[in-house]
């Protein structure tokens, strides 16, 4: 139940996140990356979790730093994101890779079907 509701905020918030934050984020690609490991049906469960968890955290518009703090807003999302990514590092494929960066591009360029 929890996860379904974390999933469906991630889902729902991240890439509008994802779009007003674009600039400030030096990590984007490997949070776009985990996002769609995330979501990919062949991802086990528990890589799930782990990544959906740090992905809310993420989108959460208030924690331990706040996102609008100048050069350290995004630090302890980069670090929560980056511990996970390194746990579930084995099923974040070069698929996922592929298709976040396709997805900064589109992004970049202004795409509004580029998610």
């Amino acid at each position: 139940m929890v996860l379904t509701q974390k999933e469906a905020g991630v889902r729902r918030d991240f890439f509008p996140k994802m779009k007003r934050v674009l600039a400030n984020v030096p990590f984007a690609e490997d949070v776009v990356a985990a996002y769609f490991c995330a979501f990919d049906p062949a991802t086990p469960m528990r890589a799930k979790t782990i990544l959906i968890g740090a992905l809310a955290y993420f989108i959460l518009p208030l924690d331990v730093v706040p996102d609008f703090v100048l050069g350290l807003g995004f630090t302890d999302d980069m670090a929560v994101l980056l511990a996970a990514v390194n746990v579930v590092r084995v099923h974040l494929h070069q698929r996922h890779r592929d298709k976040a960066r396709d997805t900064l591009d589109r992004m970049r360029q202004g795409d509004p079907a580029a998610v």
